[in-house]
């Protein structure tokens, strides 16, 4: 083998990689069952003493590789995550309703003609999901209110800084809206980002869904659901706040200091503390505190160390103080904070009454958003905030009409704001009253910025400077105009997954993936012998890849990311298998070990090649276009064709080439008794039985969908209809159809299904009750209805294990993406196909077959539910699809190259002559990857668990008619739609001949 330097260095790299990565997953692990012993007692968790444990550790070392400390921060950050369906938690997706920003845009106009095209727009965009709001708000508009102008709304003080007067034209007022909506979802998309950050939750998720107007958020173990849909769906508050000198707050924290001091005391020594103080006594701790220039207090009251000497002082006293002081610190003139780790502990004692009590009610402490490093400690600012009375806000972010990243006079970046008339007063008033003293930017409760005043600005035009990158000023600048527009968001996607729904998928997950393995190795250890051990080997290590490269890009791993990397290790069980049958064609053909494997893993490649490139294609459209299940099951498929091309190809060479390097008898077997003669002399007339194969398969896609027609269409899951579904658990066996007529009336008769999800005790309920309807109100509602109609099961303890919503805009889109991704599909392999194999007739038969195979899949469907099976289609269910499509085109592909091949070396053969004898020659090893990925989906759907059920029945299907369609389709279609009888390669393919396929095999020998 060539550059075998290069493999070997390569290969090491990336395993070495793959342990580094995987590590942190162990040492995850282990601290997380660590935590788990710290918190049991008498055999049960107690849920907050885990959790205490494991925020002790966060920011905490808990290993040490290569010399560098990792935290448990660090750790959870780089291993190998759980989806949500395999530890439970919540994904939800949002979008933002650009009807409300249009409506701000036009400063709440009611003008009658405006409201009806908002009205009329909405309506479009049900019709329309996939069209932008504007777009169809200008169709609109064009309908109600013909020959007038939109300039006649939005020429207003709010959008005057947007350029938009009376003569504006409509084209420009709806790019300004357009761009509008854009930096609204960007704003919603930083502030939901802050927010999930600020939750606490360990390896959220949160990104933009490519083309739309949404955003997907992941929130693995939360337990509180509507907690976190008022947190993700309540708008952005940004306020301007005054902040206290350090200096005029000091006397009340050396009081509060001294009560928490008493207190810990009299907690030690077992008695009551009597202490008190009033706010207003005040005149004795200020003196201490002036007098006393050791403690923390007096420091930063007399301001006498820069920020570093303090930090560094106050950080050593930190450590001898008492109460309140060993927690604060100087983290610069005039300012406290406090480490990261110990906010939590502030927090508690600031809220205490006795701190409560020494301080004035006027004065509030918030956080910065981001910590800052100062020696080896990450440490997070504190404001004292100024409150007023009626503690609102001096100014609200409504009067903030833009704010834009800029540049200094010294080309430092910063942050300019504009405020509207009625701010720029408010504004005014603020900045002269608080000259010389800081102004807090704080956006939900977070400090984003604390500038100080030069001076009293008027005009309502700011400049906001510091050491900010441009990054930091164009994200403030971002979270400066969240309070532009009101942009609420929606949840028009939602699902919930109870713990022990995870920990059940968890365990069926990795029993389905562990037999799964065992079959396939026990199949190429008993069909090829030693290497069939070598074939493991590479399994084994094909797997650790995978794992180790999902662990590099913190994927996380969920049940369709394992059926995906199954079927990763089935089918790159395909390219051992065209090496082995290649070495042993050669063998049977008298040459010797060394040049046999040779001339195998040469003659291999290009069919390696080709269905490798074919399954990438498959992946990349489901990356593209698929989002949650289907992504990760996308990118599994992806990471795996890379992976198991290194390891199939490259790694197997290296271990056979290692086994039989230097020897004169060989160390290495191609085949068992059990295999020896086994698909030898094959001669089957494939091509002669092909009409009776196309009236086959028409005559079962015709009675499929003549069956989904009976039915009333297919049964589409609520990924494609909107709706939501519920997973119940109750203590017996129930009958679905009972449970179904009881919740029907409670549902007001809209379609509802009920099914066994599993297991007798556990039932799927899916309505479709209030699926026109996104709000937080009708979930509540659905909720209320399905609690009622399950009361008079209360005996049979009913719980709800998981929920899950779809709202119908996103259903069309999911439809629509669905068929896109599979017509881009057949074309990007009809190209693909027609520039490796230039004949047309090629690309054609190959679509065709795949089309063939598409809807024989989808016509079993109903054919499945006629006899009992209730499946559901859904977005896996198109995975599973596009996936057949994949290996049925691997399995024409190694044809294809057979057939190119036969003509290659046989010039004056014509195309008739050689199908047969290809299709014969790639039969054992058509058969036997067909019954290796066979038995791993059929491990699948019996152990695979309820949400593989669908997939794996689809793969099942998939992988009979895919093999059938490459032997029995694609190839003679090929010979069906050519004209001629010209020889060759590069001609035409010619009309059947008599020529025997014996014959042929013999001079092909």
């Amino acid at each position: 083998m060539r550059n075998k330097g290069i493999v070997i260095a390569l290969t090491l790299i990336v395993s070495a990689l793959c342990v580094y990565f995987l590590y942190f997953t162990f040492v995850s692990r282990r601290v997380q069952a660590d935590a788990v012993r710290y918190a049991t007692h008498n055999g049960e968790v107690n849920q907050p003493q885990r959790q205490h444990y494991l925020d002790s550790v966060w920011r905490a070392p808990v290993t040490s590789v290569l010399g560098a400390d990792y935290t448990y921060r660090d750790v959870r950050a780089s291993e190998l995550g759980l989806g949500l369906d395999l530890k439970g938690g919540m994904h939800v997706t949002l979008e933002v309703s650009p009807v409300e920003i249009v409506r701000a845009m036009a400063g709440n106009s009611k003008d009658a003609k405006f409201n009806q095209a908002l009205r009329r727009a909405q309506e479009l965009q049900k019709q329309n999901p996939s069209t932008s709001f504007t777009a169809l708000f200008g169709q609109a508009w064009r309908e109600v209110a013909p020959g007038d102008r939109l300039a006649r709304i939005f020429a207003n003080t709010t959008n005057r800084s947007r350029n938009i007067d009376a003569g504006t034209t409509d084209e420009k007022v709806l790019r300004t809206i357009d761009q509008e909506v854009e930096e609204a979802i960007t704003r919603a998309f930083t502030i939901l980002r802050t927010r999930v950050d600020k939750f606490g939750v360990n390896q959220p998720n949160i990104q933009r869904v490519k083309g739309t107007g949404r955003i997907q958020v992941e929130m693995p173990g939360v337990d509180n659901p509507d907690r976190i849909r008022k947190l993700l769906q309540s708008q952005a508050k940004l306020e301007f706040w005054e902040v206290w000198n350090i200096d005029e707050i000091g006397p009340f924290l050396t009081q509060a200091n001294e009560l928490v001091i008493a207190q810990e005391k009299a907690a030690k020594n077992g008695t009551a503390t009597t202490a008190a103080a009033t706010p207003g006594d005040t005149t004795a701790a200020a003196a201490t505190a002036a007098a006393d220039t050791t403690s923390l207090a007096g420091k930063l009251a007399n301001k006498t160390k820069d920020a570093k000497a303090a930090a560094k002082d106050t950080s050593a006293a930190a450590q001898q103080g008492q109460g309140l002081f060993r927690y604060l610190t100087a983290v610069g003139p005039g300012t406290l904070g406090a480490r990261l780790r110990d906010t939590a502990r502030v927090n508690k004692l600031l809220a205490s009454p006795e701190v409560r009590a020494a301080l004035p009610p006027n004065l509030t402490f918030l956080w910065s958003f981001k910590p800052d490093v100062i020696g080896k400690e990450e440490m997070l600012t504190i404001y004292p905030i100024r409150k007023s009375r009626d503690q609102q806000a001096p100014i609200g972010g409504e009067v903030v009409t833009d704010a834009r990243q800029d540049y200094d006079q010294s080309g430092q970046p910063e942050v300019s704001m504009q405020m509207n008339p009625s701010g720029a007063k408010k504004w005014q008033k603020l900045t002269g009253a608080n000259a010389g003293r800081q102004v807090a930017i704080v956006l939900d409760d977070q400090v984003q910025s604390a500038p100080r005043v030069n001076g009293e600005i008027a005009g309502g035009n700011s400049s906001i400077s510091g050491s900010f990158t441009i990054d930091e000023a164009q994200d403030l600048a971002t979270k400066l105009k969240s309070g532009t527009l009101p942009a609420p968001t929606r949840i028009v996607e939602e699902a919930v997954v109870g713990p022990s729904l995870g920990q059940e998928a968890i365990n069926q997950g990795l029993y389905s993936s562990l037999a799964g393995l065992g079959v396939i190795m026990l199949f190429m250890a008993f069909y090829y012998g030693r290497a069939g051990l070598v074939a493991d080997a590479v399994l084994l290590f094909n797997m650790f890849l995978i794992l180790g490269v999902l662990a590099q890009f913190s994927t996380a791993l969920t049940l369709p990311g394992i059926a995906g990397m199954i079927l990763v290790i089935a089918t790159s069980v395909d390219a051992n298998v065209l090496i082995f049958e290649r070495i042993r064609e050669e063998l049977n053909h008298g040459l010797s070990h060394k040049d046999a494997i040779n001339k195998g893993y040469s003659r291999a490649f290009t069919a390696i090649f080709d269905t490798n490139v074919t399954t990438l294609i498959i992946a990349i459209i489901l990356g593209f276009f698929g989002t949650g299940p289907v992504q990760n099951f996308a990118v599994t498929l992806g990471i795996g064709v890379f992976t198991s091309f290194l390891s199939a190809f490259f790694v197997s060479r290296l271990i056979i080439e290692w086994l039989i390097k230097g020897k004169e008898t060989t160390r290495i077997t191609f085949s068992t008794f059990l295999s020896r003669n086994l698909f030898q002399n094959v001669n089957f007339d494939i091509v002669g039985k092909r009409y009776l194969a196309y009236a086959l398969s028409s005559s079962i896609i015709v009675i499929g969908f003549i069956l989904m027609f009976i039915q009333g269409g297919p049964n589409l899951g609520v990924d494609f209809r909107g709706g939501r579904a519920y997973v119940v658990d109750f203590n017996k066996e129930m009958v679905a159809s009972d449970v179904r007529e009881h919740l029907h009336g409670v549902f007001q008769d809209a379609g509802t299904e009920v099914k066994t999800y599993g297991s007798p005790d556990r039932l799927r309920i899916t309505t479709g009750y209030l699926a026109d309807d996104e709000s937080v109100t009708a979930d509540q509602k659905v909720r209320a209805a399905l609690d009622r109609g399950l009361q008079q099961y209360a005996a049979d303890a009913p719980v709800v294990q998981s929920t899950s919503k779809v709202g119908a805009t996103i259903a069309d889109d999911i439809k629509k993406t669905s068929v896109l991704s599979l017509g881009l599909t057949l074309l990007a392999i009809f190209v693909y196909v027609l520039f490796r194999f230039e004949k047309w007739q090629y690309s054609m038969a190959a679509v065709v077959a795949l089309f063939h195979d598409a809807l024989f899949v989808i016509a079993c469907y109903p054919i499945a539910r006629a006899l009992g099976m209730n499946l559901e289609i859904d977005q896996v269910f198109v995975a599973a699809v596009l996936t057949v499509i994949g290996y049925s085109m691997n399995d024409t592909v190694v044809i294809y190259d057979r057939i190119r091949e036969y003509l290659k070396e046989n010039p004056n053969l014509t195309f008739a002559q050689v199908v047969n004898p290809a299709l014969n020659s790639t039969f054992s090893r058509t058969m036997i990857t067909a019954t290796t990925i066979l038995m791993v989906v059929t491990v699948l759907f019996f152990f695979g668990g309820e949400t593989l059920r669908s997939f794996s029945f689809a793969m099942i299907v998939g992988m009979i008619i895919g093999t059938y369609s490459s032997l029995f389709i694609a190839a003679p279609l090929i010979l069906d739609t050519s004209a001629g009888k010209a020889k060759g390669k590069g001609s035409e393919p010619g009309a059947p001949t008599d020529a025997a396929a014996p014959k042929l095999s013999t001079a092909l020998q």
